[in-house]
């Protein structure tokens, strides 16, 4: 396993480049811990090395994912975002756990939990959808990524029309968060819920724009025609 860990830090040190570096700590605004490579080339990176493991048991896989996510550089994350994903196959019900682990002890920007969130727990909600109780329990987190979590873990869900009742009622929880990054996530759950089900999310917005943020109500509605979008906005 340390061998596996060592080549893929030595690829991506070799890699990096302070002037991405610099222009990604600037786009973040809470602190990132960072190698400064681009996201085509942690992708390559990601594939090249993912092939030349022997032992690709979803044991093995994780394993080297909790590794990954430890050293706290978004890059590894990355990584092991994708390495999760390539098992999506092997999930099983009781790995909510270990993903739910990863959220609350190691992710501290939008990125690492966006990228962890729409692929990984998303498909594993749709293969175990009895979990979508406990992102309703997410939603009431007091950590501000968990929350983000319980909506954009439902992203590629929604946008194939799925789970709409769950939507609603995640997004009723974190109707009045103050933290922009909740209110960005669960209007983006709104948005992609509205790709399948765009009159039924308009008709949600409409019953509780006159209290909604701003932000959630804009990220809602990006999607919807001009009309829509300016009845929403009407003061």
């Amino acid at each position: 396993m340390n061998n596996i860990i060592e080549n893929i830090r030595t690829e991506l040190i070799l890699n990096a480049n302070e002037k991405t570096k610099s222009s990604a700590e600037r786009y973040f605004k809470e602190g990132v811990k960072l190698y400064g490579l681009k996201s085509a080339d942690v992708s390559r990176i990601s594939k090249e090395h993912y092939e030349a493991i022997g032992d690709k048991s979803k044991l093995h896989i994780f394993a080297l994912c909790d590794e990954l996510w430890k050293s706290g550089y978004m890059e590894e994350s990355f990584v092991a975002c994708n390495w999760a994903y390539n098992v999506r196959k092997q999930y099983e019900p009781d790995d909510f756990d270990v993903f739910e682990n990863w959220i609350n002890n190691y992710i501290g920007n939008w990125a690492s939990c966006d990228t962890l969130c729409n692929h990984t727990i998303g498909t594993f909600i749709e293969m175990h959808p009895k979990y979508l109780s406990d992102l309703q329990k997410w939603a009431h987190s007091q950590n501000r990524w968990v929350k983000r979590a319980s909506a954009v873990s439902l992203i590629i869900p929604a946008r194939k029309g799925k789970f709409l009742n769950d939507i609603f009622s995640i997004a009723d929880i974190l109707h009045s968060d103050k933290d922009d990054i909740v209110q960005k996530g669960y209007g983006w759950m709104l948005k992609a819920a509205s790709e399948a089900h765009q009159i039924e999310v308009f008709n949600y917005v409409m019953s509780k724009r006159a209290t909604m943020p701003r932000t959630s109500l804009r990220y809602a509605i990006e999607k919807m025609p001009s009309e829509l979008k300016a009845r929403a906005m009407a003061k």
